[in-house]
């Protein structure tokens, strides 16, 4: 029996150890990794962005699951503990899909975490949802905010420009400044009345100052890459998932096309100096 036990416990320790996977169609689920670091510093984490197929929003639903599918196959191969669906478009399509694949790994969305953060912020509240058109199209976050508040009141705006903002490095001054205020000019009075104002594209956390100048003081903002990192925290801690080494968490970046230009943008969205040699490209 003691050697059970010591089995046992040598199993919880090898799977602790683990890797989390992170997966977007692109480099916006960057800002999800940078914040899973920041909330998890001891993890290994393995980034995998499907770049030679991106933008998942212009493709249909029976392609976005299949390409998603795809994708996390790779990282499920490569023995992780949790994947985290860092794609707003994914996770409004492929979720379902991506949980009985990986059964019985955990797996988080960040439309779900966003949603829920803001209800808990402002219960029966006005919430504005910024996002990309495919996200809107989709309605996820309309759909996640009523089912957990009936009472809440939903408007979204699709906001494709901040997209390239953020890709081009243009996340503050001037420029930022002007196209934030003429999307949020749009609205109207929704602007005015909203008591959340909701992240809902990855990209969009680099674009935070602009977007909260927009707004009045006291509005809550919601970051869906900051709320899904503290929930991935939440359930790796529930599970008993949790690396217990003292030290710093691996990284591995991977991406199915453009190594140099992931490079380049990737290291704006992460804060650091990134090179096409930190970019290992897969087939998948």
């Amino acid at each position: 029996m003691a050697l059970l036990g010591h089995n046992s416990d040598m199993n919880s320790i090898a799977k602790q150890q683990l890797p989390i996977g992170v997966f977007d169609s692109g480099v916006g689920g960057l800002t999800v990794l940078k914040a899973l670091r920041e909330e998890l510093p001891n993890e290994d984490l393995i980034y995998l962005g499907d770049t030679a197929r991106l933008p998942y929003g212009t493709k249909s639903p029976a392609s976005i699951s299949r390409y998603a599918c795809q994708a996390t196959r790779l990282l499920q191969d490569r023995d992780i503990k949790l994947l985290v669906v860092a794609c707003n478009t994914a996770s409004a399509v492929a979720l379902d899909e991506l949980r009985a694949q990986m059964h019985p790994l955990p797996v988080i969305g960040v439309v779900g975490p966003g949603a829920s953060a803001a209800v808990n912020a402002c219960p029966a509240g006005r919430h504005l949802v910024l996002a990309t058109e495919a996200t809107v199209r989709l309605g996820a976050y309309r759909r996640a905010i009523v089912e957990l508040d009936p009472a809440a009141e939903v408007t979204e705006l699709a906001c494709e420009m901040l997209v390239s903002l953020a890709e081009e490095g243009w996340s503050n001054g001037a420029i930022a400044d002007a196209i934030v205020a003429r999307y949020v000019a749009e609205l109207g009075e929704a602007a005015a009345a909203a008591d959340s104002v909701i992240l809902g594209c990855t990209h969009f956390p680099l674009l935070r100052e602009p977007i909260a100048g927009a707004f009045a003081p006291d509005i809550s903002l919601v970051d869906s890459a900051s709320t899904t990192a503290v929930v991935a925290a939440e359930m790796l801690a529930s599970l008993n998932l949790r690396n217990p080494a003292e030290r710093p968490g691996a990284l591995q970046l991977l991406a199915t096309d453009g190594a140099t230009r992931f490079a380049r943008v990737g290291g704006w969205f992460l804060g650091t100096n990134l090179t096409a040699e930190d970019v290992d490209l897969v087939d998948l």
